[in-house]
């Protein structure tokens, strides 16, 4: 019984780093003008309110690293498993909540790319983060 609350402790833990790592980047990138560059208007403030959800959330979907797939290649797992955020954003966030259209095209045509680029470090940051940990 201990293994398993270690396991899940230890896949929301590594999610919820990877959630931190990609906030800081994402807010970094709105920081420096990188996304505005790029033509893409997303520029968060680093506040409390914008964080904490998204290391819960980072947290939530570090629940995809118990799915037992390509556990040999840390980068392609973390890889393949940040395509999951990146959908949700995609089909749901942005054009049902945020209405920002399909892949968030509304704030720039270079959306999908950046959000795909921002959800590769989640999942790196965390399958990382698991490696070492395990």
């Amino acid at each position: 019984m201990t293994s398993i609350f270690r396991t899940l402790s230890l896949v929301f833990v590594a999610g919820c780093v990877g959630g931190v790592l990609n906030s800081l980047v994402v807010w970094n990138f709105g920081n420096l003008g990188v996304n505005a560059a790029l033509g893409v208007k997303i520029a968060p403030q680093l506040t409390p309110a914008w964080l904490y959800p998204r290391i819960v959330w980072g947290g939530i979907w570090g629940f995809l690293f118990l799915l037992p797939i390509l556990r040999r290649s840390v980068i392609s797992r973390g890889l393949l498993y940040s395509l999951g955020p990146s959908l949700v954003m995609f089909f749901i966030i942005f054009p049902m909540q945020a209405n920002k259209g399909m892949f968030g095209l509304a704030l720039g045509n270079m959306t999908p790319v950046l959000v795909l680029f921002f959800n590769a470090i989640w999942g790196v940051a965390a399958a990382l983060w698991l490696r070492m940990c395990r």
